[in-house]
């Protein structure tokens, strides 16, 4: 390592957040330096590896008095855009995770900011980092680009009552509509067309999506609250891939290590390994990136820039809107 470790604050420390500050903690690129989150038992909750580090439940008391020079904003997705831009107002550079904001109205609030600090603005999109992801991706610019993509991200079914007002478009399909993004190098559709489902309690517990470009390339999406309890907490994630004399199948979650014993438990569920001496795995990549980006050495990678992820928020928009309709619509149309 060629630069000094990163001062890092965690803003939101419930499971996700957790999992990046463990594995800010052990990697020799970064310091935590304050943990922030304005509900005490959430703090309280943390495991004991953390114990030492400073816990705030006010913003402006942790930027005061840690000397945080890049925070990551793990918060709930209606609180990202204001925090974000405080941080950003404050000089920090921020790792803001998915969604990027409840709507596309609030995302562009964000715009003039992350306009005047590309450079100090991050999204968290953990499957750029992912090994097996990766590899689609060279397999795609080897062979040529897909003809059809097929993307299925399905997590248990308590999630429906479990994430009030959230639906499977924003918490689960978000992650795949990033990765087509990034197989496409961002180009827009020209078709949107979606469905859903609505449970008696009037929770959505399946988006099916089709995204179509103008050279005929074609991507469906399904994601939803459907596992059953004998599944992993995770669910499953798999991702199928067809070009001209060529099929991949991406099967990133559960990995491929499996344990049954009174139930099945696989034990390895996302490629996510905390470990206080060693992390590794995607999320650890992503944050040493974040660590290049901060120290000036690499510029943010595409698929995580501000920009792609108001793009994404777009197409979620329009087919948010083509599944309450009952219809599809094209790119331009106004409806």
């Amino acid at each position: 390592m060629a630069f000094a470790p990163v001062r890092m604050g965690v803003v939101g420390t419930g499971r996700f957040g957790s999992l990046h500050a463990l594995t800010i903690n052990g990697l020799a690129e970064s310091d935590l330096v304050a943990l922030v989150d304005s509900v005490p038992a959430s703090l309280d909750r943390l495991p004991p590896e953390l114990s030492d580090i400073s816990k705030f439940t006010d913003l402006d008391e942790a930027i005061a008095e840690t000397g945080a020079e890049a925070w990551i904003v793990a918060s709930s997705t209606a609180s990202h855009v204001p925090i974000a831009g405080k941080l950003l107002a404050s000089g920090s550079a921020v790792l803001l995770e998915k969604p990027l904001a409840d709507s596309l109205n609030e995302a562009i609030k964000l715009s003039e900011l992350a306009d005047a600090n590309p450079e100090r603005l991050m999204l968290g999109h953990l499957l750029l980092f992912n090994s097996e992801f990766q590899g689609l991706k060279a397999e795609c610019r080897r062979r040529g680009s897909f003809r059809y993509a097929s993307c299925y991200r399905m997590r248990p079914t308590r999630h429906a009552n479990d994430y009030p007002g959230e639906t499977p478009f924003h918490l689960t399909m978000v992650h795949d509509l990033y990765c087509i993004q990034s197989l496409v190098n961002a180009e827009d559709p020209l078709y949107y067309h979606a469905q859903k489902h609505v449970t008696s309690l009037g929770n959505i517990d399946l988006a099916l999506a089709q995204l179509q470009w103008a050279d005929g390339r074609l991507a469906t999406f399904a994601a939803g609250f459907l596992t059953p309890e004998g599944m992993s907490g995770e669910g499953f994630d798999r991702m199928e891939v067809y070009g001209d004399g060529w099929f991949a199948r991406l099967s990133p979650n559960p990995r491929p290590l499996e344990v049954w014993a009174e139930r099945y438990v696989p034990p390895l569920t996302l490629e996510i390994q905390t470990d206080p001496g060693h992390p590794s795995g995607m999320l650890a990549e992503e944050l040493r990136c974040f660590c290049q980006v901060v120290r000036g050495l690499e510029p943010v990678p595409a698929g995580a820039r501000y920009a792609d992820g108001v793009q994404v928020m777009r197409w979620l928009e329009r087919l948010f809107e083509a599944a309450e309709q009952g219809h599809g619509s094209q790119h331009g149309e106004t409806e």
